[in-house]
Parts: C-alpha cells; sequence; structure tokens
C-alpha cells in the first residue's frame, strides 16, 4: 500500500472508532464521509488490519447488514457475538431492522475528518 492508503486507512479508524456501542456502519457510509464515494471496498480492506489498532471493525457491516467481514475475526462467530452483546439483532448473518442500528458518520458528525 502507499501512503496515501496508510492515510485514508487511519482515517477510516478514526471514523469507526466513533461509532457508538450497540451501533453499526457501512463501508461506502464511511467512504462517502470521507470524500471517497466509490471507496467502500478499499474501507474493507481497512478493516481486515484493524484488530491491532483497536477498531470496533465488528460494527462495520455492508449496505445490506450483512456481516461479510466475519472471517478476518478470530472464531467462527465472533463478530456476530460481539455485535450481539450490544444488542443488536442478527439471523442468518444479516443484522435486523438496520434502520434501527445504522449509524450513518455523514448525519452524526459535524466535522470533517
Amino acid at each position: 500500500m502507499t501512503k496515501d492508503s496508510d492515510n485514508f486507512f487511519e482515517r477510516v479508524y478514526q471514523v469507526a472508532k466513533l461509532i457508538p456501542e450497540g451501533k453499526v456502519t457501512s463501508y461506502g457510509a464511511i467512504a462517502n464521509y470521507l470524500g471517497m464515494s466509490s471507496g467502500a471496498r478499499m474501507v474493507g480492506w481497512a478493516m481486515n488490519g484493524s484488530h491491532v489498532k483497536d477498531v470496533p471493525a465488528h460494527r462495520v457491516v455492508n449496505k445490506k447488514g450483512l456481516l461479510t467481514g466475519k472471517h478476518h475475526f478470530e472464531g467462527a462467530n465472533l463478530m456476530q457475538q460481539l455485535l450481539e452483546n450490544e444488542g443488536v439483532v442478527i439471523i442468518d448473518n444479516q443484522i435486523q431492522n438496520l434502520d434501527t442500528y445504522f449509524w450513518d458518520p455523514m448525519k452524526e458528525l459535524n466535522i470533517p475528518l
């Protein structure tokens, strides 16, 4: 990765650390907030490497609420367990009533990163 992507990853981590307990956001929502509307996949790459940076990556899901990043967690169901411990309802690897739990950084954060 380049220096620019490293900086982007750090900005992704800053946003992810602001997601409240019991809420989730999407890769695309973080990318949009950071001014990179087509950068959802790059946000996903950042989340893959975030576990050593104390980032709550379990709170970042795809736009449909699917736990697409779960295979990057230790244990088969750790991502789901972490979310369920925060009160998020999940059935068949998908968050139920996503609108209830969705946190949009564009609406919630008043400062650009």
